[in-house]
């Protein structure tokens, strides 16, 4: 059985959680997410709190049942506060900005790298720093991911696209020659 369904689920004020035809949706102040229910899962839902359940003690079966609390928290705490992921662009020359829908990079390649901004994300660009955030986290993630995945920081200047607060290991250059 999974360690996370024993625990309920609290569900704040101004947050509505309604399962019906196996879909969970959870609306809030910032938007509405849908959850659909893995089989042999189920939702309980109280005035303060949701608890995940199900039948069955199956290896796959608890797996789902987990998978569904960790994403039914999510989407909570998504519709209440939001998820960011900040990415910083480090080397000279390098920049980004937005042009109508479209994220244009400049990461040192002879044209600037297009890509279409998704419809549930917003970014928004402060200098070498690129916000991304939105209401899902999975969302959040990927696109974070994806504009990281354009240029890596490389080991020796650190130049690229990395995380706020990541720690790049760095690597010794090639050293001067002092012999003939």
């Amino acid at each position: 059985m999974s360690r996370l369904i024993k625990k309920p689920i609290t569900i704040p004020a101004g947050v509505t959680i309604a399962e019906h035809g196996g879909v969970v949706t959870v609306k809030g102040p910032k938007g509405e997410l849908a959850i659909k229910v893995p089989q042999g899962a189920a939702v309980t839902i109280d005035a303060q709190q949701a608890q995940v359940g199900g039948a069955g003690t199956a290896p796959k079966t608890t797996a789902g049942q987990g998978t569904l609390w960790a994403l039914l928290a999510n989407a909570i705490e998504g519709v209440t506060n939001g998820f960011t992921k900040v990415l910083e662009i480090e080397g000279v020359g390098y920049g980004a900005a937005t042009e109508g829908k479209d994220l244009v990079l400049r990461l040192g390649y002879a044209l600037p790298v297009r890509r279409p901004i998704p419809a549930n994300v917003t970014i928004t660009i402060d200098k070498n720093a690129i916000t991304v955030s939105g209401i899902d986290k999975n969302a959040v993630g990927q696109a974070a991911a994806d504009i990281r995945a354009l240029k890596k920081p490389e080991p020796y200047k650190g130049k690229g696209i990395h995380y706020r607060g990541e720690v790049i290991r760095r690597k010794v250059g090639k050293k001067a020659g002092t012999g003939a």
